[in-house]
């Protein structure tokens, strides 16, 4: 009931169930229900040998009867307690254990065996639904198939364990309906793979030839071989059970509140007791005030609600680093957005090609590309796919130069080539007056504009255009809803091009060519305002700014370690519609937990002024203790169903 969760280590897991021996045999909770039973049938058959047979029974064998089924039930309780006082730590244990040793001491030994019960019950309850966390990563473990189909020199198919045998680089294969066992990139063969289990979507994504898949995802159709690149804990799966694992161990400030006043309460509690003693000289009275004192309904208001509400983010593919992070977004009223693979789909596209006069557009486009040989920038990427369709080969630089946020530097034949930003081009003294349309008017047009310039002269400009995520839109409207009205865009893009894109989907504050501390500052400026600031990036060019929010969200973090490393919360898709859904979450985590604290202290408040009166009797107080944290339980638990409409939208997109 009081002793800390302690997550299992999953590889450990696995290896356990491999061996033959099921990871849930012989739990700790098991034990304790099976305790339960066998001493509440001797307890019970005490009071029916009282009540049925009084006259003809002899009484020393109902009371021996009594006192094994008591002890075998207050055992546990004990133990527990033992092992708390031994830590240095005081729970709710020593005071249930103080009531039962009270309860033998006075021979009131069908008292303390239904006592002992009613508490086992709850404990037994309370675990089985607090440890929701850790079944969750059980979940996440079981997702990893424990044998690999790993493929020798020959291509012959070879099972080995996937724990402890498979390593990085070698080749695997995958058969439909079979589960990949390490992350890794497609070599041969095409297929669909669901990726729900680790991103939350419902609709399943097409994989071919070097596209990357992922540990514990499910393979449908085709048969595929790959090449592993990651196992074991580095796999994106095994972040996800780390973060968790994480998360559950990580408290909100109101469990940290409740933890400071924890050693005050029992000494507090002891002496109500004593009081109670002192006065009536009735010892029920004082096992009543003990029992009823106990505060599990307390403990676990704020971790229940918490924990269901980890699960249900969780479902939809958001990763919450630390539960004190849900606090946090249940207060936002700012949130900065990035644009591009944020707010639009981050995979540009070639809209125009603006050659100087007497430049070919294949040089124009073989000269940029070259020089974003290296870059992995979505225009340098758009730029590669446009000249890969046209058959343009680009060749390597001699020397490579990225430019934070203005672009890139090349040397080729000892001449130097320059891709990036009007203005920087501009700045290093290279003239634009060979051009027949300037970048300007590519920019009034909504175009991202990537020049051009080798050996100091112009060749001219490319223009790019990003398309808007079919859900932006309706994710700005639904933050609008819940107040959050401080909705804004930042970019490294001109201002003509963000305005277009703000103005389509309902953004109205934007702060155009932003470099990444540009960005960093406008959030610290907001939070100098008074605003609490949840930032939303890709995680990479934006860790500056994510790191300088209240909350920073890494969109798209599936198989990122920098976005994971960078961000309070992961999201392992792109749905910004997630955002909204986080926030109403952490909105209704708050409620929930405010009415969990609510009832816990009600029920023992009330629960001990009138057990000291008399009106309430200790297997009373124990059957209202496990009353009070059902309700605890049940109300948190209403938050587990959360966002499955979103789940339901998704389906019903795919099946259109």
């Amino acid at each position: 009931m009081s002793a800390p969760l302690e997550i299992q280590d999953g590889v450990q897991g696995a290896e356990t169930e491999k061996k033959g021996q099921s990871p849930n045999a012989m739990k700790p909770e098991i034990i304790r229900l099976a305790v339960a039973l066998l001493g509440g049938i001797l307890v019970l058959n005490s009071y029916l040998a009282r009540v049925l047979f009084g006259k003809t029974i002899d009484p020393v064998a109902s009371e021996f009867s009594a006192f094994i089924g008591a002890l075998i039930l207050s055992l546990p309780i004990f133990w527990e307690a033992i092992c708390d006082l031994i830590k240095g730590k005081i729970h709710m244990n020593e005071l249930v254990g103080l009531a039962l040793l009270a309860a033998f001491a006075s021979g009131e030994y069908r008292t303390a065996g239904a006592v002992a019960f009613f508490m086992l019950i709850t404990i037994t309850i309370e675990k089985r639904t607090a440890i929701g966390a850790e079944a969750a990563i059980e979940a996440v473990v079981r997702l990893t198939p424990r044998m690999a189909r790993r493929l020798d020199a020959s291509g012959k198919e070879q099972e080995v364990d996937a724990f402890n045998d498979l390593k990085t680089g070698d080749l695997c294969r995958v058969r439909p309906g079979e589960n990949f066992p390490a992350d890794g990139v497609i070599i041969k063969g095409t297929t669909t793979v669901n990726q729900s289990s680790i991103t939350g979507e419902s609709l399943p994504a097409d994989k071919g030839e070097g596209v990357e898949v992922y540990a514990g995802t499910q393979n449908l159709t085709g048969l595929v071989d790959f090449k592993v690149t990651r196992i074991g804990k580095d796999t994106t799966l095994g972040k996800v059970r780390n973060l968790i694992a994480d998360a559950e161990r990580s408290k909100t400030p109101i469990m940290r509140m409740i933890d400071n006043y924890v050693g005050y309460y029992t000494p507090t509690i002891l002496m109500i007791a004593g009081l109670a003693w002192f006065i009536t000289e009735k010892i029920d009275r004082v096992i009543a005030v003990l029992v009823m004192s106990v505060p599990a309904a307390l403990v676990i208001a704020t971790p229940s609600a918490v924990i269901a509400a980890i699960a249900a983010a969780s479902r939809l593919g958001i990763l919450i680093k630390d539960v004190s992070h849900i606090e946090l977004a249940a207060k936002i009223r700012a949130i900065v957005f990035d644009k591009t693979g944020t707010l639009t789909e981050g995979k540009l596209e070639v809209a125009s090609l603006v050659p100087a006069e007497g430049v070919e557009l294949a040089e124009l486009l073989l000269i940029a590309t070259s020089a974003e040989h290296h870059s992995n920038h979505p225009a340098a990427e758009a730029m590669k796919a446009l000249a890969a369709k046209a058959g343009v080969e680009c060749r390597a630089p001699e020397k490579y130069e990225e430019v934070p946020g203005k672009g890139v530097m090349a040397m080729f034949d000892g001449q130097a080539v320059m891709v990036g930003r009007a203005s920087w081009i501009e700045g290093a003294g290279v003239d634009f007056k060979c051009l027949s349309q300037a970048p300007a008017e590519g920019e009034n047009e909504g175009l991202s504009v990537v020049c051009v310039a080798k050996g100091g002269k112009l060749l001219g400009w490319i223009g790019l255009r990003d398309a808007i995520r079919p859900v932006s839109q309706e994710a700005i409207s639904m933050l609008k809803e819940l107040d959050v009205n401080q909705c804004c865009m930042v970019t490294g893009d001109n201002e003509r091009v963000a305005q277009a894109v703000a103005s389509q989907i309902g953004i109205t504050e934007v702060k155009s060519g932003c470099l990444p501390e540009g960005k960093e500052e406008y959030v610290r400026n907001l939070k100098a305002n008074g605003y609490l600031v949840a930032v939303v990036g890709d995680g990479v060019n934006d860790a500056p700014a994510l790191a300088a929010g209240d909350i920073g969200i890494a969109m798209g973090a599936f198989g990122s370690d920098i976005a994971v490393q960078s961000a309070s919360v992961a999201l392992m898709n792109n749905d910004l519609r997630r955002i909204p859904f986080l926030i109403g979450l952490a909105r209704r985590t708050r409620v929930l937990m405010n009415q969990n604290l609510a009832i816990g202290l009600g029920f023992i408040v009330v629960g001990v002024y009138f057990a000291t009166l008399g009106h309430i009797t200790p297997v009373g107080a124990a059957l209202l203790h496990s009353i009070s944290s059902l309700f605890v339980i049940f109300n948190s638990a209403r938050l587990v169903r959360s966002g499955e409409a979103i789940q339901s939208f998704d389906t019903d997109k795919g099946n259109k």
